[in-house]
């Protein structure tokens, strides 16, 4: 709900502030006064671009600032906390030109762009003018429309869920029937990849170990000169060093017992004799072991050549990635084998969520139809009310593609002139006839759809009297469910509002001003009696006057 629109230094306005009712508020003032450039001013915060242009001073900037009630708003809030802006009862949009023509908009204070401000206003406002492209002729809306009559809430919650499990289970049988044809493309290198990994089966760390092997054959020669020279000197040397090592233990032994350091010298040297003589029988053993053999190194020559060649191909370093890559391509040659078996199963569960989906579809569907004509003679019921009395609407409900909300096309189709030629809402030309049918509709609906406020921009062109008086009646109706803001110059509907507010205009200084007020009970009488018989208004049109306010 609109509660305040404060506007400054736009067009032929200095400054003014305006409280809205929060239920029928009318505007009215003569002809030129001003009441279109307070739409203007209200386009600024719903999104319009601006225009210098428009600045009644090119030395200040213009400022046009609307506050809204919003507490009780899921979708609004919903909209702030995506576009994390901040939330509560209360919503100001504030825009700003300067006089460079830059502008700034501002939601909540947080600078926003223009598409943020169209989208959070089109939540906020619904404004109607003489040849817009109205709501009315959107799909969207006539299906929220048709949707709320037939009371589909529940339904619609429950099928957006089962219809997004559909398409999940659409896009993972795509995926598996993609995988396999990559499968497909693929399985004749993979299988020839895996297969040399398999034909030289290499086991952990083996190529690893066969270089360290490889190493001890080459040096084989060398390595048991070594040993048997060791060993030689260590045990069958004209002086073997364990032996001689043992004569000089013995010396020693013959005098411990008058030297209290000495057993512990003699100890140590016999272990130290121990350990060369077990280190004499390793060494004469690994001597016996060690053995150039030519074969085994051709045949440790072959197999690290054909692992090089495989590390070199798969760009890696070590039997353990050799390995890794083995165990990939068997998964993948696995996969192959259990891909047919998954997308069987999942066409199964796709088959069966369509079933779901298309079940809950046509129950949507069937609420669908069964409300479609009783609207449609309604709201030719109200057209004739409303001064449209050769108007028909007709609702059209046909079979579609199944989406989101359903399988339905859906589509206001209009005759105004009874001839039996009914065409879609958004091919018909008259801004009035459109406003007007925008009216019946949403008072037939307003207690089922979270509407926004509705402005009403003169959609009163071209009717009086009777017709006047009805839409005046409806328009009452509706601001008991929604607040409604209606610029009118029909005194039938300026009496049924809650809040009067008058537009004119002033000389201040040398320049001519718009300006606004809240009209008084009396005042309300008085500027009614002028819309109904001119500037000095009769008694007869006083009364007139004071009967349409009072009732």
């Amino acid at each position: 709900m609109l509660t305040k629109l404060h506007i400054q230094n736009y067009a032929i306005i200095d400054e003014i502030e305006i409280d809205f009712s929060n239920r029928l508020n009318i505007i009215t003032g003569e002809t030129g006064a001003g009441k279109s450039i307070l739409i203007g001013a209200l386009g600024l915060v719903l999104g319009d671009r601006a225009d210098t242009s428009t600045l009644l001073n090119a030395d200040k900037k213009c400022f046009v600032e609307g506050l809204f009630i919003v507490g009780g708003n899921a979708e609004i809030q919903q909209f702030l906390q995506d576009q994390e802006l901040e939330t509560g009862d209360e919503l100001v949009i504030r825009r700003e030109i300067a006089a460079s023509g830059k502008s700034r908009a501002f939601i909540n204070d947080t600078p926003a762009s223009l598409q943020q401000l169209r989208q959070v206003a089109s939540l906020l406002v619904d404004l109607h003018q003489q040849f817009d492209t109205l709501e009315v002729a959107e799909s969207d809306f006539q299906r929220k429309v048709l949707d709320a009559l037939a009371n589909n809430a529940e339904l619609l919650k429950e099928y957006g869920g089962q219809y997004r499990k559909w398409q999940l289970a659409k896009k993972e049988l795509e995926q598996l029937r993609q995988q396999k044809a990559n499968f497909n493309k693929e399985l004749d290198y993979f299988q020839f990849l895996h297969g040399e990994l398999e034909e030289i089966s290499l086991k952990e760390n083996e190529l690893e170990e066969l270089e360290a092997e490889l190493k001890l054959l080459s040096n084989a020669e060398g390595i048991k000169t070594s040993l048997e020279k060791v060993c030689f000197d260590l045990k069958e040397s004209e002086q073997p060093m364990v032996q001689h090592l043992k004569v000089l233990i013995n010396q020693l032994n013959a005098y411990t017992a008058y030297h209290s350091t000495l057993p512990p010298i003699v100890q140590r040297l016999q272990s130290v004799q121990i350990e060369l003589h077990d280190a004499a029988d390793e060494i004469e053993a690994l001597n016996d072991a060690i053995q150039f053999d030519v074969q085994r190194v051709e045949t440790i020559n072959e197999r690290l050549a054909a692992g090089y060649r495989l590390l070199k191909k798969h760009n890696v370093l070590t039997t353990a990635q050799l390995l890794g890559i083995k165990a990939q391509l068997q998964e993948k040659l696995q996969a192959v084998l259990h891909v047919d078996a998954a997308i069987e199963a999942k066409e199964k569960e796709t088959v069966l969520l369509l079933q779901k989906t298309g079940a809950l579809a046509k129950k949507i569907s069937d609420n669908r139809k069964e409300q479609a004509a009783p609207f449609g003679v309604k709201v030719t019921g109200l057209l004739l009310q409303v001064g449209m009395p050769n108007a028909v609407l007709k609702v059209s409900v046909s079979d579609a593609e199944l989406d989101i909300y359903g399988k339905d096309d859906i589509e206001f189709l209009f005759d105004g002139n009874r001839s039996g030629r009914f065409e879609p809402v958004r091919k018909v030309a008259s801004g009035g006839e459109l406003s007007r049918l925008m009216l019946c509709i949403k008072s037939l609906v307003a207690e089922r759809i979270d509407l926004p406020t509705m402005i009403f921009d003169e959609i009163d062109t071209g009717i009086s009297g009777e017709a006047a008086k009805q839409v005046g009646v409806i328009m009452k109706s509706l601001s008991l469910k929604r607040q409604v803001i209606c610029i009118t110059h029909q005194p039938q509907i300026a009496g049924k509002g809650d809040a009067h507010f008058f537009v004119y205009k002033q000389i201040k200084g040398d320049a001519i001003k718009t300006n606004i007020r809240l009209l008084s009970q009396d005042e309300r009488i008085t500027a009614i009696a002028q819309m109904l018989s001119g500037e000095r208004p009769t008694a007869a049109a006083l009364e007139n006057a004071r009967e349409m306010v009072m009732n």
